[in-house]
């Protein structure tokens, strides 16, 4: 495996010299994207590291699993404790997965009924997306809370017509969706649906009964302009999915195999206005998102053993005033109350206030933005964050970037409010009251030639970050905290409290070119460092769990000389890590290779297939955890 990533990077470097010397006449296409200054943006002119994966790469990628798909883009790893469906958590640049805002179409997806706030990425799969964009660094000006260590946002396609695949293969899996709409420059409206299941593999590495995934879901996506300028807009997706589980079953709670399952369900939604004028751009809306997960023994008697449900409603309001002398003005407000439903007793709440400005300079050849974020929260009280971001073109095609970017991440209703671990409950026994999660983020990057040509870049990243909130388990444990918490009957859970800091800080490669209209070939790559820095701790300055020092991710896909036929190659390598804080267990590294092949019979008709994981490599990504071996799929998708 190791000679066919060498062979990979000769081959991207060798079409790299040939890309150079070539001189394409065709237009150079600029991204768009929303996440740097919360309007449409160019993604050449802003400071900060964005990356951006349209329908086309969706489709050229195949496959449900959005976490393979964002393996493309620089910074990216993740952790699963099993096959596709299974809990995953993704780190960008080495921050926690609680550290990373999740938008679908605009509201926010991270679990409010989770411990750490955290989205389960096995949820989200690519039927009927649009365009994935990941942020990579500290936004909070922009984005507040949960805006550590970046922003993944994935929108819904606009279609004027009918689109629907389906695809089969081993484990027994299916994979179907459809999207059906309408669109004309007065409005538009789409539809769209899927379905995905696999019999899996076993979570458990000891293990023999498969973990199977079942998700149906539902969205759409509409806008009206009801005058000149003036538009209601809405969104809406519903999901639904059923993942069994292994764990720790009696007598002896050894890890193996279970009857456990879970339910989960989302819905997320919101409606509102926009207006669009030579001068002034305003986003008004309301966003609602709420999640349920049921968790049943899977026995005779399917017993629920736990279930949490968390429900966030947010009021907000973006613009962007274009002011004289290039200069732009992109301000904001917005109210989020967040809630864990209860029966039986009073839901735990939690009411968050934002107002924020950032004030940018937007020339031919340089731009320079710089902002403040003001939060009240009920509980922890106030913050303040700030950012700034500058761009320059040094020469025909070369552009140096910089940004600097505060994070923080409130404390959940679950570190705050749970009965038996939450941080209010402890604070009558002396117990310090919990404080935001606070970062600070430093990048740079230089870039060369255009992203649909040739295209060539690096950057350089720091965060360190403090106040992070860790759990103190009090099983067998006498400490004056833990013995005043059993005398007052709390049991003996444990303790939420802010503990530790950690610092993330590397290097980035990105590598990209069209040497003809037939030929494509890219990677990128990541090294980086992510330690613990609590000092006075026996973790201090030890990796942190389940981050490897290097990832990458090389392409090549080929149009070939026999019409409609195009194939394609994906490698993507990671090295050891591990599993836990005190870098005691070893997560062993390795390559999967991935196959894939698409033959379009008619425009409206095309058959595709791929083989993942080609040598049927074992890379874990959590210590005795299984992993998807060799598996191959083929499909079906038909437009009109």
């Amino acid at each position: 495996m190791r000679s066919s990533f060498i062979a990979l990077s000769c081959a991207l470097a060798l079409t790299a010299q040939v890309a150079r010397a070539e001189e394409e006449a065709a237009p150079i296409t600029v991204p768009i994207t929303v996440l740097a200054t919360g309007s449409e943006t160019a993604i050449d002119q802003t400071g900060q590291a964005i990356g951006v994966l349209t329908a086309e790469d969706l489709q050229r990628l195949q496959g449900p699993d959005l976490v393979r798909v964002v393996e493309h883009l620089p910074g990216v790893a993740f952790a699963r404790t099993g096959g596709p469906g299974s809990q995953t958590s993704l780190f960008v640049r080495g921050a926690n997965s609680e550290h990373v805002l999740v938008l679908v179409d605009g509201v926010r997806l991270n679990d409010v009924s989770s411990p750490k706030g955290a989205n389960d990425f096995a949820t989200l799969q690519t039927g009927g997306l649009g365009s994935v964009e990941l942020l990579r660094g500290s936004n909070s000006v922009i984005w507040g809370s949960e805006a550590i260590g970046g922003v993944l946002a994935v929108t819904s396609r606009e279609l004027n017509g009918v689109e629907a695949n389906a695809e089969g293969g081993t484990h027994a899996s299916f994979s179907g969706n459809a999207v059906a709409g309408i669109s004309n420059a007065r409005g538009a409206l789409t539809l769209n649906g899927g379905y995905d299941r696999t019999d899996g593999v076993s979570a458990a590495r000891s293990g023999t009964e498969a973990e199977g995934y079942e998700q149906w879901r539902v969205g759409g996506t509409g806008r009206f302009e009801v005058v000149p300028g003036l538009s209601v807009v809405a969104t809406a997706r519903y999901a639904r999915s059923h993942s069994d589980m292994d764990g720790y079953a009696p007598p002896l709670y050894t890890f193996g195999d279970t009857l456990e399952y879970q339910i989960t369900r989302q819905f997320t939604a919101r409606g509102g206005l926009r207006y669009r004028s030579t001068l002034l751009d305003l986003d008004a809306g309301y966003a609602f998102s709420d999640t349920r997960r049921d968790t049943y023994d899977g026995g005779a008697g399917d017993i629920l053993e736990y279930g949490y449900a968390g429900r966030s409603q947010r009021a907000e309001l973006t613009g962007r005033l274009r002011l004289p002398e290039h200069f732009a003005l992109d301000f904001g407000a917005d109210s989020e109350r967040q809630t864990l439903p209860r029966e039986g007793s009073a839901s735990p709440r939690s009411r968050l206030n934002s107002v924020h400005a950032l004030l940018g300079w937007y020339g031919d050849r340089a731009e320079l933005a710089a902002g403040l974020r003001y939060d009240d929260h009920n509980q922890y009280g106030d913050a303040w964050t700030f950012g700034a971001n500058a761009s320059v073109r040094l020469a025909a095609n070369l552009r140096l970037r910089a940004s600097y970017g505060e994070g923080f991440r409130a404390p959940t209703l679950f570190e705050l409010y749970d009965p038996t671990y939450g941080n209010v409950a402890y604070q009558s026994l002396g117990i310090d009251p919990l404080r935001p999660e606070r970062s600070r983020s430093y990048d740079a990057g230089l870039e060369w030639g255009s992203r649909d040509r040739v295209f060539a870049a690096i950057s350089v990243f720091r965060r360190d970050t403090r106040n992070l909130i860790e759990f103190f388990s009090c099983y067998g444990v006498s400490t004056p905290a833990c013995d005043a918490a059993n005398i007052a009957g709390f049991g003996f859970g444990g303790i939420y409290y802010n503990a530790s800091r950690a610092r993330a800080e590397g290097v980035e490669l990105e590598w990209s070119a069209k040497p003809s209209a037939n030929l494509a070939v890219g990677m990128n790559a990541t090294f980086l460092r992510a330690r613990d820095r609590s000092k006075g701790t026996f973790t201090y300055d030890k990796d942190l769990p389940r981050r490897p020092f290097a990832t990458v991710t090389g392409s090549i896909d080929w149009k070939t000389p026999l019409t409609g036929l195009s194939l394609g190659a994906d490698l993507r390598f990671r090295s050891e890590s591990f599993n836990d804080r005190a870098n005691a267990t070893k997560l062993e590294g390795g390559m999967i290779t991935d196959l894939r092949a698409s033959y379009a019979i008619l425009p409206s008709l095309e058959l595709y297939g791929r083989v993942e994981n080609l040598f049927d490599a074992y890379v874990p990504t959590v210590a005795d955890y299984n992993t998807w071996g060799r598996a191959a799929f083929a499909g079906v998708r038909v437009r009109y």
